[in-house]
């Protein structure tokens, strides 16, 4: 387990292109974390209480505690699957691939 992973979940839906960008992070930082496949018309009480505002994923929990991030308004899509990426990143940084540039 690499050091800071803890318990780790990601809620998401496999046909999410930013459900995928998540999943790559998390792969090429090589760490474990649990899939929870969401019904996006049966959404979960894990989801809705998880993201209680925009109600869509990817979600990322770690430790128990849902990763909220800082969202424009337009587009929630690409918006939230970056901010997972750079969370991951920069939460796992010296292991596995470095996925965004040090210096944008």
């Amino acid at each position: 387990m690499a050091d800071g992973e803890g318990n780790l979940r990601l809620l998401g839906m496999h046909m999410s292109p930013f459900v995928l960008r998540a999943r790559m992070a998390l792969g090429l930082k090589g760490v474990s974390y649990e899939y929870v496949e969401e019904d996006l018309f049966h959404k979960s009480e894990l989801l809705l209480s998880s993201n209680p505002v925009h109600r869509k994923v990817p979600v990322l929990i770690h430790n128990g505690r849902p990763i909220l991030m800082i969202l424009p308004a337009d587009p929630y899509e690409r918006a939230i699957a970056l901010a997972v990426v750079q969370y991951v990143d920069e939460v796992w940084a010296g292991t596995g691939l470095d996925i965004l540039p040090a210096d944008p």
